[in-house]
């Protein structure tokens, strides 16, 4: 297949929804020779952080002069990104020679009734990832959990180390209502023996993923289990972090932005200890390097310096609460924010975080069947009737905050990582 052709064949997929399940994947993989066995792993899953932990263990990796492979989601702009080498996205041509061989494959194993139904959007882009990453003869596979974890497509692979971030709630109606709930999801990573390293701060969340691992006789590492192992330090233009794990003290100040991306970097830095132990030998320096020199889209993203124009995802309440202190540390005024969001978010605790920190908050959507519309949002936010300007257009609503927030002012971008791919696109 030619590239529309394969875009155009994923938006298919994509309209099949969400289906869990591992045999789809299994059946697939092990008609490629299982390629996922071939190279070691680690797996992330979490709430929130998850692509920004991923993004800093393939930075560490690479200062160690390593090959590793990068599978994330969403992507912003191209699917490509969500499979990468090292720093390198998956060129367009090997993208389209594999998802042409899987269609291909997949077509017979349906044929023979070895698969019942077709795969997924985010099922058939995993095994394109790892089908990928033999090819690259990757060093190790970095590859975040899309949602979930137990029944997650990625959940094929047994890792060196199982990592889980955050735990907050989101996407109830597939995972539970409850924290505990969502975090027995989560912790369908841990694999016997495998070791865990817990980003998870709320008591019950971490107590249930704790009391897995042991189940499984998994090693578990709660990274912020005593209350003095991790501190912050804020000047005037950037945080400073300090993580003291069993074996050793880290200073570093992470090149992304905002107070949770320090959380994330000590996350990554347990995770790169048992890495060291159980794998291969990563140094104390270059691993914050490599944290201090990770960059990562849509994450607090500064687009443009006049005015200040940054785009972040934050898409739940754990994410808003974090660009909320970002705000109010590090962001001048006028603040406008340009916010776009999914209808089953929750768009009115979202919406009470965000909209007080702004002058001016501009509604509009992005082209997604799933979007809430501007009409949507106003009508779940009708505390905040004087703020709002309704601008369906992306185009048009990012050139309104633009001239609101004039020259000295600043224009955030939040909701969605929908939103910030369909700004970046307007803007490049």
């Amino acid at each position: 297949m030619k590239y529309e052709q394969c875009l155009k064949y994923l938006e298919k997929i994509q309209n099949l929804g969400i289906k869990f399940g591992l045999d789809n994947v299994r059946t697939i993989l092990s008609s490629f020779k299982n390629p996922h066995q071939k190279y070691p792993s680690v797996l992330v899953a979490g709430t929130n952080g998850k692509g920004s932990v991923c993004a800093m263990l393939t930075q560490i990796l690479i200062h160690h002069d390593l090959r590793p492979g990068l599978f994330t989601s969403p992507h912003l702009v191209k699917p490509e990104e969500r499979i990468r080498i090292g720093n390198r996205l998956i060129p367009s041509r090997d993208f389209c020679r594999i998802l042409t061989a899987l269609k291909a494959r997949i077509e017979e194993l349906i044929a023979s009734k070895k698969l019942l139904t077709p795969p997924t959007y985010f099922e058939l882009l995993t095994c394109l990832a790892l089908v990928y990453f033999e090819e690259q003869k990757a060093d190790i596979a970095v590859l975040e959990v899309g949602m979930g974890g137990r029944f997650d497509a990625t959940n094929v692979v047994k890792p060196c180390v199982s990592v889980i971030t955050t735990i907050s709630g989101e996407h109830q109606k597939f995972l539970g209502e409850s924290l505990n709930q969502i975090a027995r999801e989560k912790a369908g990573i841990v694999k016997p023996g495998v070791p865990v390293v817990c980003g998870v701060e709320e008591a019950g969340a971490y107590q249930t993923i704790k009391k897995r691992a042991e189940e499984l006789k998994a090693p578990f590492y709660g990274v912020f289990h005593r209350k003095d192992n991790f501190s912050v330090r804020k000047t005037k233009t950037e945080y400073s972090f300090i993580y003291r794990s069993d074996e050793e003290r880290y200073v570093f100040s992470p090149s992304l932005q905002g107070e949770h991306q320090g959380r994330n970097a000590a996350v990554a830095i347990a995770a790169c200890e048992q890495l060291s132990t159980g794998w291969k030998r990563l140094e104390k320096d270059k691993i914050i390097e490599g944290i201090e020199e990770t960059s990562w889209e849509g994450r607090l993203e500064v687009v443009s310096r006049e005015p200040l124009v940054i785009l972040d995802g934050a898409h739940n309440v754990e994410g808003a609460l974090a660009l909320k202190k970002y705000i109010e540390d590090s962001l001048p005024s006028p603040l406008i924010f340009l916010f776009a969001v999914m209808r089953d978010k929750e768009i009115e605790k979202i919406a009470d975080i965000l909209f007080p920190q702004a002058e001016k908050v501009i509604l509009t959507r992005f082209p997604y069947f799933k979007a809430a519309s501007p009409d949507d949002i106003e009508t779940k936010t009708p505390g905040y009737q004087d703020r709002i300007i309704k601008e369906p257009d992306p185009r048009k609503a990012l050139k309104l905050a633009v001239r609101r927030a004039g020259p000295d002012g600043c224009v955030v971008a939040a909701g969605s990582l929908f939103l910030v791919g369909e700004i970046k696109k307007i803007i490049e």
